[in-house]
């Protein structure tokens, strides 16, 4: 099997055929799935989907593009789904420079306030990061974000820094992009990231991996990152389908 490491199921996107599309999963060799929400209407939605079916997991916490409205209801709703035995790590949490919805001092101050709360629950951290690597992997040392770790997901830095996000006990998380024929940077962290810390995923509805680009992403598509990594580093599919759900299963402590 294969786990889906971040999904977006609680995506307006899947509305009418959510069902149908974890059951293509499933069918594909994909489970369990982590579901992830950033705001008070994708949390809800997660929650409800990760009741309702047994290989879903969610991950919680606030997008840094809606920084600005991350107020004490927000963090309280945070805090509190910590403590749900489907809630699996503390994230999308992170820095984004491409929008400009939410100051940077506004960015910083919840990202900090979300690694603190994940280290007080003892969860790992899912990190989003846009245009914003200095100051992301800053941020992450300065609060000894190592303590709790987590996953850098959808992996957008060089691999001169993967020593860098490693000591801080971290994992690289590789989806569509690395399928991508350009797409140099991708392929190269896929080639030399170590293997017990490397994890797939698809971050669908977005990033949809070749040869379905273009269209909506969705879990079953994880395979071809999967195949991709294994084509780059001369290995077995089976090996790669291996080790990363077992990555996956350790830090997300799954059962």
């Amino acid at each position: 099997m294969l786990i889906d490491t971040h999904t977006h199921l609680n995506s307006d996107q899947f509305d009418g055929d959510v069902e149908e599309t974890i059951e293509r999963a499933r069918a594909n060799g994909v489970s369990p799935m982590i579901v992830v929400g950033f705001d008070h209407k994708t949390i809800d939605r997660a929650m409800e989907l990760v009741e309702q079916y047994d290989d879903l997991y969610a991950v919680i916490g606030w997008h840094p593009v809606d920084s600005i409205d991350f107020d004490d209801a927000a963090y309280e709703k945070v805090e509190r789904l910590m403590d749900h035995p489907k809630v699996v790590a503390l994230g999308e949490i992170g820095l984004d420079y491409h929008w400009d919805t939410s100051p940077k001092d506004v960015q910083d101050a919840a990202f900090r306030k979300q690694i603190r709360l994940a280290k007080q629950k003892n969860k790992p951290i899912v990190i989003h990061n846009r245009e914003a690597t200095e100051d992301t992997l800053r941020i992450l040392e300065e609060e000894d974000a190592k303590e709790v770790g987590g996953i850098l997901h959808s992996y957008s830095m060089s691999a001169e820094l993967l020593p860098r996000c490693l000591a801080m006990n971290f994992y690289i998380s590789l989806g569509g992009p690395v399928t991508f024929k350009n797409a140099k940077m991708p392929k190269r962290v896929a080639q030399e990231v170590p293997l017990d810390r490397l994890l797939v995923e698809t971050d669908c509805p977005y990033l949809t991996p070749t040869p379905y680009r273009g269209k909506r992403n969705e879990p079953a598509y994880v395979r071809f990152v999967a195949e991709e990594i294994a084509q780059l580093r001369g290995m077995m599919y089976a090996d790669i389908e291996q080790a990363t759900t077992e990555n996956a299963k350790r830090v997300f402590r799954l059962p």
